[in-house]
């Protein structure tokens, strides 16, 4: 992995963080008390079952939203309103359709200034071709495949080195397939530069084969349930899916998300059979809640 100077690297820390939406009448608690850090050089994994939070949670490390209370704090300081140290790739394609591949990739620091005509022409190329994208610089984002629109959004979002990438399920929808290459992909880019990310998932193979640190949360309202260190070596390579290291991580966290499954499986039939099925659905097993 790439060593690069700390000051290049962020660090954030979520203290005591609720959120709530809709006005008091109709007021809908969605985190409560909700801290950890994503930790600075490291890729931070955010797991969790669809509709506990998560986009939320990346909106407001954004500052996209603001904490109803408790605080988001960038390198000690409370972080702002959006800016260029923490960059988010969304689920969706957010690439301009106007323009071609590598302008859409130069597109930040042509904007800001903040490298010259020729050296971001280079850094752009040399991206795209660790994506794969080389041949396809000048093609336009109607022309590319799903996965490979994700690989000139990672590469768009790397020019401008920023300082904690926020990845909100940015592979949900590709087939198999695609969905493990763009994993080889995003590893082999953060390999490289060893910057700060938060990768956030609903699929517990995909988060455990990314993570350095993998922060499981809880049914809503939202907080943490468990934070696991993942030590499986680097790089990382998608075999290690099958080894006993893996596998056994992958047992301590299933254990935690059974704990969330009964919860919610008290309290809300379906919330269970959701909860199960984001879970378990690739791991093979039968269901963790008797029933559903």
């Amino acid at each position: 992995m790439a060593v690069m100077g700390n000051d290049r690297f962020g660090e954030i820390e979520v203290r005591a963080v609720s959120k709530a939406f809709g006005t008091e009448a109709g007021r809908k608690l969605v985190l409560e008390d909700c801290s950890f850090t994503v930790t600075r050089g490291k890729l931070n994994v955010l797991v969790g079952p669809s509709g506990c939070g998560k986009t939320t949670i990346v909106n407001l490390l954004a500052g996209y939203e603001s904490p109803t209370s408790g605080s988001v704090l960038l390198d000690g300081k409370v972080a702002g309103a959006p800016d260029w140290s923490r960059l988010v790739v969304f689920q969706e394609s957010a690439l301009f359709p106007w323009m071609t591949v590598l302008g859409n990739v130069t597109f930040g620091p042509r904007v800001r200034e903040s490298m010259g005509r020729k050296a971001v022409r280079l850094e752009a190329m040399r991206l795209l071709d660790n994506v794969g994208l080389g041949e396809f610089a000048h093609k336009y984002p109607f022309q590319l495949s799903g996965g490979m629109q994700r690989r000139a959004e990672l590469a768009r979002a790397m020019i401008n080195q920023p300082k904690v990438m926020l990845m909100d399920e940015p592979f949900r929808g590709l087939d198999a397939m695609t969905r493990e290459l763009m994993q080889e992909y995003y590893l082999k880019l953060f390999e490289e530069s060893g910057r700060t990310n938060l990768f956030v998932t609903s699929d517990l193979e995909e988060a455990i084969f990314l993570a350095d640190r993998l922060i499981i949360l809880t049914i809503p309202p939202t907080r943490v349930k468990k934070v696991l260190e993942i030590n499986l070596p680097r790089p990382r390579r998608i075999e290690v899916l099958t080894s006993k290291q893996f596998l056994e991580i992958k047992q301590v966290a299933l254990e935690a998300l059974h704990e969330e499954a009964l919860k919610a499986f008290s309290s809300d039939r379906k919330g269970a059979a959701d909860l199960v099925e984001a879970f378990s659905k690739r791991v093979g097993s039968t269901p963790l809640v008797p029933g559903v």
